[in-house]
Formats: structure tokens, C-alpha cells, sequence
């Protein structure tokens, strides 16, 4: 059987047990994993559609299948409109025609399993916690934005969108975005920063000045202005942050490779005939690692709220995604509605805290001069 538990006496086991020693980040990462989790199954926790429908006897599944009206007795070919009262009725009742005329009285009498003394087969529908998605437009909701209530727990946007569904799908998306970009931008940054620290001369030269250079275009207007040509998705505008952000690891990544490359291990490595990438990446990168770490809690939550920042400015991800920065964006034009404003902001502090904190564990676990009981 194979273990994930670090060997007995490995450095991998001693930076385990100094990470689990740093309480605010042992417990930040449990949080941060159920949350996280919790939100990679949203369509189990918010969505307009039943995740398990009981109709005449067999089961269906809308929130994965598509489903049309006529499934379930109606008359059209699209797609059935769980939330409303007449497909609900249909359900309930078997797919009685009254349905189209008085669906709320029709319903209440299928409790009972009675309609006009006959005995029906009563349906049901399975509804997650919380029935909207992040794009429901809510019609009973006036005036929007609406307060929060028992339906809509903080309330809804000036659409009169869930602003529950909304968190639950834009902290998902703004999650892997983030480490999306970390992880492209880690992978320029750690190469072109080890290149010029362990070769230096003419390499070093040349890549300094491609560092300066790219590093002060102002990336924010570059981003903009592309967005003004192409349509923006989440791909296209992750790899366009990245590439204007591994810039930041270099310098740290450069400065641990030009102090070690004179070590005596690295001299000896090189007496053994080892090539190269197998020194830097293998035996100097390790030693790297503290600093590199160092810069991770800025990288995500530079990456977040860059994304924020686009999707407030409006040049960030189509209107189609859920949107944290456009949720912070409603609460600037809707004063009146403090909710939106709160849920923003808790949002956001939540999330950045976390991988701030979770990341300082893992820079301190990997730091051999600091050890914790």
C-alpha cells in the first residue's frame, strides 16, 4: 500500500511537522480546503436546477441531464423550467393539464395524494440548499437589489442574482484562477531567474535587461487594451496576467543560484560529470525554495485581485461568469444596499487571509533555521 505520509526522519517529514506546528496555518488550510471544496461541487450547493426529480416512478436528474418539458406531460421541446410552479405541478401531480390553470392550488391537494378523490402517484424534486445559480434571475425579487431574507440569505444584486450562488461560483473561479496563474507564471520566473544565476556573464547581462524592460510595461493598460480587440475568456486573460507576472520570482530565484553555485556541493557535482539542469534543479533549487516561497502569498493574491480589479473596470471576464470584482462593483453603485458591499468584503478578506496565512507555513516549514514546537 502506498503512503502519503513523509518517511521517518526525511526532511520532508521535519518541514511536515513544522507546518502542522504553525497552528494559524494548519488550521487556515483545513479552512480554506472545505471551503475551496465545498465550492468545486457548486452545482450541488447552488443551482436552479433539482438535483434528483421523482416523476410517475423513475428518477431524473436535471442538474447533469437536459431535460424537456414534454417529460414530464408538458408541451414544449426546451428545456423544462424547474423553478416554475406549473412543471412543478406537473411533477407532483403526474402531468395533469390543470396544471396550466391553477398549479398552486393543484400542488397542495398532491400532499394528500388525493386530486378530486382519486388517489395520484405523487412526484417530488430534490432542490440543493440553495435553489438558484449564479446567473438566476429572480422575478419576485422587487425592488432589486433585494434585501436578504429567508430565500435569499444576503440578499440579491441590482439583477436580483443570488448573491449566495454568486460567492459560491466566484470563489471557485477566482481560486483556480489564481493558481492557474502562480503556477505558469512560478514556472518563467523559477527557469529564466536560475538560467541567470548559475550561468551568469553575458547570460546574466542580456536577461537583466529583458527583466527591466518587461517588468515596467504597464501591464493593466496592456491587458485592457487587448481585451478592446479580443473577447476576453478565462484562459486567454490568465495567460496574459502570467506573462506579465513571473517577473517578480526572479530576482530572488537569481540571487539563490548566484550564491550557491560556488558551494562546495555544487563544485563537487560538477567534478562527477553531473549536466547541468541536473545541479540547478536538483541540488540548488531546494535551497532556493525558502525564498521562492517567500513571494507565493503575493503572487495569489496579486492574481486576485488583478482579477478583481479587471472584472470592477469592467475588462475582465465576460459577463457570463460569476464575478466577485463585478459583485464589488454593484456594491459602489448600490449604496443603498450595504449587503452587497459586506459579502464583498468578507469574501475577499476570507480568501486572501487564508492563502496568506497558508503560505507563511509553507515558507516557514521550509526554512531550516526555523523550527517549531
Amino acid at each position: 500500500m502506498i503512503s502519503l505520509r513523509p518517511r521517518p526522519g526525511s526532511l520532508a517529514e521535519r518541514r511536515w511537522h513544522n507546518f502542522r506546528a504553525n497552528r494559524r496555518a494548519w488550521w487556515s488550510l483545513w479552512i480554506f480546503a472545505v471551503l475551496f471544496t465545498l465550492c468545486l461541487f457548486a452545482e450541488f450547493i447552488a443551482n436552479d436546477k433539482p438535483l434528483v426529480v421523482s416523476y410517475k416512478g423513475q428518477l431524473y436528474f436535471p442538474a447533469f441531464h437536459f431535460y424537456s418539458e414534454t417529460t414530464f406531460g408538458g408541451e414544449f421541446e426546451t428545456e423544462a423550467e424547474y423553478p416554475a410552479p406549473e412543471v412543478q405541478c406537473l411533477i407532483v401531480t403526474g402531468g395533469l393539464d390543470a396544471c396550466f390553470d391553477t398549479p398552486e392550488k393543484l400542488m397542495q391537494d398532491a400532499q394528500d395524494g388525493l386530486i378530486d378523490g382519486k388517489k395520484i402517484s405523487k412526484g417530488w424534486l430534490l432542490w440543493p440548499p440553495v435553489p438558484y445559480s449564479f446567473n438566476t434571475i429572480n422575478y419576485d425579487v422587487q425592488p432589486a437589489p433585494g434585501a436578504p431574507d429567508a430565500k435569499h440569505w444576503l440578499g440579491t444584486d441590482d439583477q436580483t442574482r443570488d448573491v449566495v450562488a454568486r460567492i459560491i461560483y466566484g470563489f471557485r473561479i477566482s481560486t483556480l484562477f489564481a493558481l492557474f496563474v502562480v503556477t505558469v507564471s512560478s514556472l518563467i520566473g523559477i527557469a529564466a531567474g536560475a538560467a541567470m544565476g548559475y550561468f551568469g556573464g553575458w547570460v546574466d547581462l542580456i536577461f537583466q535587461r529583458v527583466v527591466e524592460i518587461w517588468g515596467n510595461i504597464p501591464s493593466l493598460y496592456i491587458i485592457i487594451i487587448v481585451s478592446a480587440f479580443f473577447a476576453m475568456n478565462f484562459t486567454t486573460l490568465a495567460v496574459l496576467i502570467a506573462l506579465f507576472s513571473w517577473t517578480a520570482l526572479v530576482g530572488v530565484v537569481r540571487a539563490e543560484f548566484l550564491r550557491a553555485r560556488n558551494f562546495e556541493y555544487v563544485r563537487a557535482a560538477k567534478a562527477l560529470g553531473l549536466d547541468d539542469a541536473h545541479i540547478m534543479f536538483r541540488h540548488i533549487l531546494p535551497n532556493a525554495m525558502v525564498a521562492t516561497l517567500t513571494m507565493m502569498p503575493f503572487l495569489i493574491t496579486g492574481a486576485i485581485g488583478t482579477l478583481a480589479s479587471l472584472d470592477f473596470l469592467g475588462f475582465g471576464l465576460p459577463a457570463s461568469y460569476p464575478s466577485l470584482g463585478e459583485l464589488a462593483l454593484q456594491a459602489k453603485q448600490n449604496l443603498q444596499a450595504p449587503w452587497l458591499a459586506f459579502a464583498a468584503f468578507t469574501t475577499f478578506a476570507v480568501m486572501l487571509s487564508l492563502l496568506v496565512f497558508i503560505f507563511e507555513g509553507v515558507r516557514d516549514a521550509f526554512d531550516p533555521r526555523k523550527t517549531f514546537r
